[in-house]
This record gives structure tokens, C-alpha cells and sequence, in this order.
């Protein structure tokens, strides 16, 4: 991914300078250069004192913007766990599914037990050369779209998880300008994670936190293994 340049806020210096020594102190074990305890005790007790001034540092509370992109797989994953852990919150959640739609994946079926806690809506009709009909899909995900822009904007819902809709973006079924609209509707303590290979810069410039997974080794690539129940939905 080419480095993007971030809209959000910037650390202070002092959070920055903290930031070094706690890279410099290092994670510890067999990684810390001592030999004798002692002398990794102090390293160890530097490192905690550093940690709780970061911690006191940053402060801030809002509600952020989470981009999962990449080749790799686990976008959707890592979204889904942000879900179950606002659920354990007693948070509200709601998941739109742009592309995706054409099957009840296992992880709907096991979170229905929340209740009205989850509104789960998958709105798609499945990939491109299942579906073979762009205006068709077009339709879908606009009406996917303005599904998320209400839930954007409900301030019962602590999460809004678009998922796949950075695919959505990357065919050209939704401008960036419509999600960065939507996105800005949140009332302040609102997150969303939005998933999907090929997130536009734009959309990596407003965010708060963007992973890229990136493909290692892949079963159905490598090996022919097929998609597994519990591994792919």
C-alpha cells in the first residue's frame, strides 16, 4: 500500500518522545539485551513507567473510522470481532453487506441471539461473475448505501460495519465522496468499520485506523482446499 497522508489529528510531541523510548526499552524477554535479572528488572520497570505515561497521555475519546483492506483474508474477520465485543458491551451494531447477500454466512446465524442488539442486513446478490448484471448490481448497492447512511446517523448504535464496501467502491458502484458524506452524519461516539480489498485513498486519508492484510499463503491458492464452513462463512 503507498504511504497516504492522514487528515486525522497528530500525537503531540510529547506522546511521539514517548513513543521512541518505549520502542527503544523494547518488549522484553529474550529480546532485552541484560543477562543478569536484575538489570532487566530496571529495563522492565522503565518500560511500565513509559507505558502508563502513554496511556496518560491519550486521553482522547471519539468515534473512529476503522478501514480493513488488502489481499489478504480476515477483513471481514476483524470486523466481525469488533461486533461480538460491542455486543459484550451491551452496545447496539448494525452490519450491511454490500456484494455479499447470496448465502446466510455462520456468523449471522450465530449472532441472531442478540436480538434487536444486532440489525444484520446482507444486500447484495453475490460476486460480479455470479451476478452478470452491473446496472443490477448498481441498484443494490446504492440501496445498501442509503440503508448505512441511517445507521450512520442513529445514535443508538454504538458500531456500523459496512462491509465489502471498499469492493463497492473499487467497481465503481459508490463514489468516495457519498461514503465520506455518510461517514460524517455520525454522531461523536459512533465507529464504523468499513472492509473490502481496494480502499480508495480518500477514504484512507479519513481514517482513523487502516490495516492492510496482505496474502502469504492462501489454501485455495496453494493447495485446491475449498471454502470451509467456519474458515470462509
Amino acid at each position: 500500500m503507498t504511504a497516504i497522508a492522514s487528515t486525522t489529528p497528530a500525537a503531540p510531541d510529547g506522546a511521539l518522545a514517548l513513543d521512541r523510548q518505549a520502542e527503544e526499552l523494547g518488549p522484553g524477554g529474550d529480546l532485552a539485551p541484560e543477562v543478569d535479572q536484575e538489570a532487566y528488572r530496571r529495563r522492565m520497570q522503565r518500560r511500565r513507567e513509559v507505558q502508563q505515561q502513554r496511556v496518560g497521555e491519550r486521553n482522547l475519546e471519539k468515534g473512529l473510522v476503522l478501514v480493513f483492506t488488502g489481499e489478504g483474508k480476515g477483513k471481514t474477520t476483524a470486523a466481525l470481532g469488533l461486533v461480538l465485543r460491542t455486543l459484550g458491551h451491551g452496545e447496539h451494531v448494525a452490519v450491511v453487506q454490500f456484494i455479499k447477500g447470496g448465502w446466510q454466512p455462520g456468523e449471522a446465524r450465530a449472532l441472531e441471539r442478540f436480538g434487536e442488539a444486532l440489525h444484520w442486513h446482507a444486500l447484495g446478490e453475490g460476486f460480479t461473475w455470479e451476478t452478470q448484471d452491473r446496472e443490477r448490481d448498481r441498484q443494490l448497492v446504492q440501496s445498501a448505501w442509503e440503508r448505512s447512511r441511517a445507521y450512520l446517523a442513529d445514535a443508538d448504535r454504538k458500531l456500523v460495519v459496512l462491509d465489502e464496501i471498499n469492493v463497492a467502491l473499487k467497481l465503481g458502484y459508490l463514489d468516495p465522496d457519498q461514503v465520506l458524506e455518510g461517514l460524517a452524519l455520525r454522531p461523536p461516539l459512533t465507529h464504523v468499520a468499513l472492509t473490502g480489498r481496494g480502499a480508495p485513498a480518500a477514504l484512507l486519508e479519513r481514517a482513523d485506523l487502516v490495516t492492510e492484510m496482505k496474502a502469504v499463503r492462501h489454501p485455495f491458492r496453494e493447495q485446491g482446499v475449498k471454502a470451509q464452513a467456519g474458515i470462509e462463512y
